[in-house]
């Protein structure tokens, strides 16, 4: 990387919103990693909520996240209307609203509303999206937001199984990956969206995370494997932002360098506009 690049993703980062916080201790994540049994499920029934229009799938992924985080049972409409609202309040782009919320808008609400160490990551790759992704699962015990479909939709990931415990070292390979897509009640259609907690092998997951493009405008995270991952070590009470102030600005990151071809799935007559 040539240093004129590093000074404009420095100052990139910088007016983003700062640093990403740091690992877990090495103690407690040793001694947490002491139960792995080869996987991780957080789904917990009674958590899904279908998206209630085709707009709202990032308002109905804070709205899964939030019942799976703070064990609470909210399907209401008016709840995922908030959200939407509010995070499109959040974009950092202008956009119509038949194109919803994007990414940095998506983070804004995940903070909020959820837990205030989510943080947009924009990794090169799919491999690195996903190992960064299983890592923030296993050390926070908190779900993970994706964009899919080249960021015309939004889901969750609540769990996978890998060959070593990402917590403790590098040396593992993500075996299988759960998935909830909002979409699910609404429709089912070349995959989009399957029953709650469906689980996927890598090869089949890598179908569906695919990197962002908008076709309409190019925007910061063009090419990259967008998610939205919980930074830092596990709290014993996650924490919520309760004031009514703007949320600030969240720092997104680079991940590794793009490899391979990608695959992509058919697209539906139908999106849910999560941009």
């Amino acid at each position: 990387m040539n240093r004129s690049l590093r000074i404009a993703l420095l100052a990139l980062g910088l007016a983003l919103g700062g640093m990403v916080a740091p690992a877990a201790p090495a103690a407690r994540v040793v001694q947490a990693a002491s139960a792995w049994d080869g996987s991780i499920d957080l789904y917990r029934s009674g958590t899904f909520t279908t998206q209630k229009t085709w707009l709202w799938c990032t308002a109905a992924g804070v709205q899964i996240m939030r019942n799976i985080v703070h064990r609470e049972a909210d399907h209401s409409r008016a709840g995922q209307d908030r959200y939407f609202d509010w995070m499109r309040g959040r974009n950092r782009y202008d956009l119509p609203e038949s194109a919803g919320v994007d990414p940095a808008g998506w983070t804004a609400g995940l903070r909020r509303f959820v837990d205030d160490r989510y943080r947009l990551v924009a990794s090169r790759s799919f491999d690195a999206g996903l190992r960064s992704a299983v890592r923030s699962i296993a050390t926070t015990g908190l779900p993970v937001a994706v964009t899919v479909a080249r960021g015309g939709h939004g889901w969750v990931l609540t769990g996978f199984s890998a060959t070593a415990d990402p917590r403790v070292t590098d040396d593992f390979e993500v075996r299988s990956v759960r998935v909830v897509g909002p979409l699910y009640g609404l429709q089912s259609r070349n995959g989009y969206d399957m029953k709650p907690n469906t689980s996927l092998s890598v090869a089949r997951f890598r179908d569906f995370f695919t990197s962002w493009r908008y076709a309409p405008k190019a925007m910061v995270w063009d090419g990259r494997f967008v998610s939205i991952q919980p930074i830092g070590a596990k709290a014993a009470v996650p924490t919520r932002v309760v004031t009514d102030v703007p949320a600030p600005r969240v720092p997104w990151t680079f991940g590794s360098t793009v490899v391979g071809p990608h695959r992509f799935m058919p697209t539906t007559s139908r999106w849910a506009g999560h941009r």
